[in-house]
Protein backbone atom coordinates (compact mmCIF):
# COMPACT_ATOMS: atom_id res chain seq x y z
CA UNK A 1 0.00 0.00 0.00
CA UNK A 2 0.97 3.38 -1.01
CA UNK A 3 1.67 6.17 1.75
CA UNK A 4 -0.74 8.02 -0.05
CA UNK A 5 -3.55 5.10 -0.14
CA UNK A 6 -2.84 4.35 3.91
CA UNK A 7 -3.37 7.95 4.41
CA UNK A 8 -6.46 8.18 2.96
CA UNK A 9 -7.63 4.61 5.18
CA UNK A 10 -6.38 6.50 8.79
CA UNK A 11 -8.47 9.73 7.59
CA UNK A 12 -11.59 7.26 6.80
CA UNK A 13 -11.22 5.59 10.31
CA UNK A 14 -10.80 9.11 12.06
CA UNK A 15 -14.00 10.15 10.75
CA UNK A 16 -15.99 7.06 11.51
CA UNK A 17 -14.64 6.57 14.88
CA UNK A 18 -13.18 10.10 15.48
CA UNK A 19 -10.05 9.37 17.05
CA UNK A 20 -7.33 6.85 15.93
CA UNK A 21 -4.44 4.74 18.00
CA UNK A 22 -1.12 4.66 16.94
CA UNK A 23 -0.78 0.79 18.25
CA UNK A 24 -3.93 -0.30 16.39
CA UNK A 25 -2.72 1.41 13.04
CA UNK A 26 0.29 -0.19 13.19
CA UNK A 27 -1.08 -3.62 13.93
CA UNK A 28 -3.66 -2.82 10.63
CA UNK A 29 -1.08 -1.72 8.17
CA UNK A 30 1.77 -4.08 9.50
CA UNK A 31 4.10 -1.47 10.23
CA UNK A 32 6.28 0.23 12.59
CA UNK A 33 4.96 2.44 15.30
CA UNK A 34 7.21 5.08 14.49
CA UNK A 35 6.36 4.85 10.45
CA UNK A 36 2.33 5.79 11.65
CA UNK A 37 3.63 8.77 14.04
CA UNK A 38 5.52 10.03 11.15
CA UNK A 39 2.01 9.50 9.22
CA UNK A 40 0.14 11.38 11.63
CA UNK A 41 2.76 14.49 11.56
CA UNK A 42 2.42 14.59 7.52
CA UNK A 43 -1.55 14.78 8.29
CA UNK A 44 -1.28 16.97 11.22
CA UNK A 45 1.31 19.39 9.21
CA UNK A 46 -1.72 19.50 5.98
CA UNK A 47 -4.09 20.16 8.88
CA UNK A 48 -6.35 17.17 8.17
CA UNK A 49 -5.85 16.42 11.91
CA UNK A 50 -4.68 17.12 15.49
CA UNK A 51 -1.61 14.64 16.94
CA UNK A 52 -2.35 13.67 20.79
CA UNK A 53 -1.16 11.19 22.76
CA UNK A 54 -1.11 7.94 21.57
CA UNK A 55 -2.55 8.82 18.18
CA UNK A 56 -4.33 11.41 16.94
CA UNK A 57 -8.38 13.07 16.52
CA UNK A 58 -10.63 15.02 13.97
CA UNK A 59 -9.99 18.87 13.93
CA UNK A 60 -13.44 19.75 15.11
CA UNK A 61 -13.02 17.67 18.01
CA UNK A 62 -10.62 19.57 19.46
CA UNK A 63 -10.78 21.87 22.26
CA UNK A 64 -13.76 24.91 22.01
CA UNK A 65 -12.84 28.56 20.24
CA UNK A 66 -12.70 31.83 22.33
CA UNK A 67 -15.89 32.53 21.42
CA UNK A 68 -17.26 30.08 22.77
CA UNK A 69 -18.73 30.88 26.07
CA UNK A 70 -20.71 29.26 28.85
CA UNK A 71 -24.12 30.55 27.87
CA UNK A 72 -23.64 29.34 23.79
CA UNK A 73 -22.47 26.15 25.08
CA UNK A 74 -25.68 25.53 26.70
CA UNK A 75 -27.52 25.38 23.48
CA UNK A 76 -25.03 22.44 21.94
CA UNK A 77 -26.36 19.30 21.96
CA UNK A 78 -28.83 20.71 24.56
CA UNK A 79 -30.83 17.61 24.55
CA UNK A 80 -27.93 15.53 25.70
CA UNK A 81 -26.93 17.73 28.22
CA UNK A 82 -30.45 17.78 29.48
CA UNK A 83 -30.52 14.06 29.71
CA UNK A 84 -27.73 14.46 32.12
CA UNK A 85 -28.85 16.69 34.35
CA UNK A 86 -32.06 15.28 34.90
CA UNK A 87 -29.99 11.47 35.81
CA UNK A 88 -28.12 14.27 38.27
CA UNK A 89 -30.87 15.78 39.77
CA UNK A 90 -31.85 11.86 40.78
CA UNK A 91 -28.43 11.85 42.56
CA UNK A 92 -28.81 14.53 44.68
CA UNK A 93 -30.82 14.55 48.13
CA UNK A 94 -32.04 16.58 50.83
CA UNK A 95 -29.29 18.11 53.31
CA UNK A 96 -26.58 17.14 50.47
CA UNK A 97 -24.17 19.81 50.34
CA UNK A 98 -23.11 19.50 46.15
CA UNK A 99 -20.55 21.86 44.20
CA UNK A 100 -21.25 22.69 40.62
CA UNK A 101 -18.14 23.28 38.91
CA UNK A 102 -18.06 25.50 35.32
CA UNK A 103 -20.00 23.75 33.34
CA UNK A 104 -22.67 23.90 30.80
CA UNK A 105 -24.53 20.86 31.87
CA UNK A 106 -24.21 22.51 35.61
CA UNK A 107 -26.65 25.30 34.47
CA UNK A 108 -29.34 23.02 33.38
CA UNK A 109 -28.83 21.21 36.12
CA UNK A 110 -29.26 24.61 38.36
CA UNK A 111 -32.55 25.39 36.84
CA UNK A 112 -33.78 22.03 37.64
CA UNK A 113 -32.70 22.15 41.27
CA UNK A 114 -34.03 25.72 41.75
CA UNK A 115 -37.20 24.50 40.67
CA UNK A 116 -37.18 21.69 42.57
CA UNK A 117 -37.97 21.53 46.24
CA UNK A 118 -34.76 19.25 47.22
CA UNK A 119 -33.29 21.53 50.49
CA UNK A 120 -29.92 21.83 49.86
CA UNK A 121 -26.84 23.84 49.68
CA UNK A 122 -24.88 24.46 46.16
CA UNK A 123 -21.61 26.09 46.22
CA UNK A 124 -20.22 26.79 43.13
CA UNK A 125 -17.79 29.37 40.65
CA UNK A 126 -20.25 30.10 38.36
CA UNK A 127 -21.71 33.87 38.93
CA UNK A 128 -23.87 33.20 36.30
CA UNK A 129 -25.87 31.20 38.25
CA UNK A 130 -26.82 33.69 40.78
CA UNK A 131 -29.57 35.00 38.19
CA UNK A 132 -31.20 31.83 39.27
CA UNK A 133 -31.92 32.57 42.72
CA UNK A 134 -35.40 33.56 43.94
CA UNK A 135 -37.19 34.41 47.22
CA UNK A 136 -39.14 30.76 47.35
CA UNK A 137 -35.60 28.89 47.11
CA UNK A 138 -35.52 26.03 48.92
CA UNK A 139 -31.57 25.98 48.00
CA UNK A 140 -28.74 27.96 50.17
CA UNK A 141 -26.14 29.14 47.22
CA UNK A 142 -22.75 29.86 48.10
CA UNK A 143 -20.34 31.78 45.52
CA UNK A 144 -16.72 31.19 44.85
CA UNK A 145 -14.41 34.19 44.08
CA UNK A 146 -11.62 35.08 42.10
CA UNK A 147 -10.25 35.71 39.05
CA UNK A 148 -13.80 35.82 36.51
CA UNK A 149 -12.29 33.90 32.64
CA UNK A 150 -14.74 34.29 30.14
CA UNK A 151 -13.77 31.87 28.13
CA UNK A 152 -14.41 29.51 30.83
CA UNK A 153 -17.59 31.06 31.97
CA UNK A 154 -16.77 31.56 35.87
CA UNK A 155 -13.90 32.16 38.64
CA UNK A 156 -10.90 30.06 38.46
CA UNK A 157 -7.25 30.15 39.34
CA UNK A 158 -5.37 30.42 42.92
CA UNK A 159 -7.89 32.88 44.65
CA UNK A 160 -10.95 30.39 43.27
CA UNK A 161 -8.65 27.75 44.99
CA UNK A 162 -8.10 28.75 48.68
CA UNK A 163 -11.75 29.72 48.74
CA UNK A 164 -12.70 26.26 47.80
CA UNK A 165 -10.33 24.24 50.02
CA UNK A 166 -12.17 25.86 52.98
CA UNK A 167 -15.53 24.09 52.17
CA UNK A 168 -16.17 20.30 52.68
CA UNK A 169 -18.91 19.17 50.40
CA UNK A 170 -21.20 15.52 49.87
CA UNK A 171 -21.15 15.67 45.76
CA UNK A 172 -19.20 17.65 43.33
CA UNK A 173 -20.29 17.48 39.80
CA UNK A 174 -17.29 18.02 37.22
CA UNK A 175 -17.61 19.18 33.14
CA UNK A 176 -14.60 18.25 31.33
CA UNK A 177 -13.57 19.03 27.18
CA UNK A 178 -12.38 15.56 26.28
CA UNK A 179 -11.97 12.05 27.74
CA UNK A 180 -9.14 9.81 26.91
CA UNK A 181 -10.33 5.66 27.01
CA UNK A 182 -6.87 4.75 26.48
CA UNK A 183 -5.33 5.96 29.86
CA UNK A 184 -8.16 7.35 31.33
CA UNK A 185 -7.25 10.92 31.58
CA UNK A 186 -9.43 14.11 31.49
CA UNK A 187 -9.25 17.26 30.02
CA UNK A 188 -9.94 20.34 31.36
CA UNK A 189 -9.90 24.24 29.31
CA UNK A 190 -6.68 25.53 30.21
CA UNK A 191 -4.67 24.96 33.14
CA UNK A 192 -6.22 27.23 35.92
CA UNK A 193 -9.38 25.53 35.08
CA UNK A 194 -7.89 22.27 35.36
CA UNK A 195 -6.33 23.01 38.69
CA UNK A 196 -9.67 24.69 40.21
CA UNK A 197 -11.39 21.23 39.24
CA UNK A 198 -9.08 19.20 40.93
CA UNK A 199 -9.47 21.35 44.26
CA UNK A 200 -13.55 21.39 43.97
CA UNK A 201 -12.72 17.17 43.72
CA UNK A 202 -10.24 16.89 47.24
CA UNK A 203 -12.98 18.58 48.98
CA UNK A 204 -15.88 16.47 47.69
CA UNK A 205 -16.54 12.81 49.40
CA UNK A 206 -18.46 11.42 45.92
CA UNK A 207 -17.28 13.10 42.27
CA UNK A 208 -19.09 12.86 39.36
CA UNK A 209 -18.62 13.49 35.44
CA UNK A 210 -20.67 15.12 33.04
CA UNK A 211 -19.71 12.82 30.03
CA UNK A 212 -21.64 13.77 26.70
CA UNK A 213 -21.03 10.68 24.82
CA UNK A 214 -19.67 12.91 21.93
CA UNK A 215 -16.67 13.97 24.89
CA UNK A 216 -16.06 9.75 24.35
CA UNK A 217 -14.73 10.83 21.21
CA UNK A 218 -12.59 14.33 21.45
CA UNK A 219 -9.28 15.10 23.58
CA UNK A 220 -8.11 18.67 25.36
CA UNK A 221 -4.66 19.94 26.50
CA UNK A 222 -4.80 19.92 30.03
CA UNK A 223 -5.17 16.62 32.48
CA UNK A 224 -6.83 17.05 35.68
CA UNK A 225 -8.14 13.77 36.81
CA UNK A 226 -8.27 9.99 35.76
CA UNK A 227 -11.67 8.26 35.23
CA UNK A 228 -10.13 6.33 38.48
CA UNK A 229 -10.99 9.23 40.53
CA UNK A 230 -15.37 9.70 40.25
CA UNK A 231 -17.37 7.41 41.15
CA UNK A 232 -19.90 8.20 38.77
CA UNK A 233 -19.68 8.89 34.90
CA UNK A 234 -22.78 10.62 33.75
CA UNK A 235 -23.95 10.38 29.77
CA UNK A 236 -26.87 10.76 28.09
CA UNK A 237 -27.16 7.12 26.45
CA UNK A 238 -25.90 3.71 27.22
CA UNK A 239 -22.54 3.76 25.64
CA UNK A 240 -21.43 1.28 22.72
CA UNK A 241 -19.41 -2.31 23.92
CA UNK A 242 -16.34 -1.22 23.21
CA UNK A 243 -16.60 1.98 25.69
CA UNK A 244 -18.19 0.16 27.90
CA UNK A 245 -15.58 -2.25 28.42
CA UNK A 246 -12.88 0.60 28.10
CA UNK A 247 -14.60 2.50 31.18
CA UNK A 248 -14.99 -0.70 33.00
CA UNK A 249 -11.50 -1.25 33.32
CA UNK A 250 -11.56 1.82 35.36
CA UNK A 251 -13.79 0.67 37.84
CA UNK A 252 -16.18 3.60 37.38
CA UNK A 253 -19.91 3.08 37.76
CA UNK A 254 -21.92 4.43 34.23
CA UNK A 255 -25.04 6.22 35.05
Amino acid sequence: MFIEERHEVILDMLNKEGKVNVKELSKTFNISESMIRKDLQSLEKNGKLKRTYGGAIQLERTLVDEEDFIITRVYRNREAKSEIAHKALDLIQDDDIIFLDISSTSYLLAKMLVNSNKNITIITNMPLLASMIKSTNEQKFIFIGGDYNTLAGGNIGSQAIEQISKYRCSKCFIGCIGINLDDGSLTALNSEDSHTKKSIMDISKESYLFAPSMYFKQDGLFNFANLIDFKGVITEIKPDDKTMSALNQYGVEVI
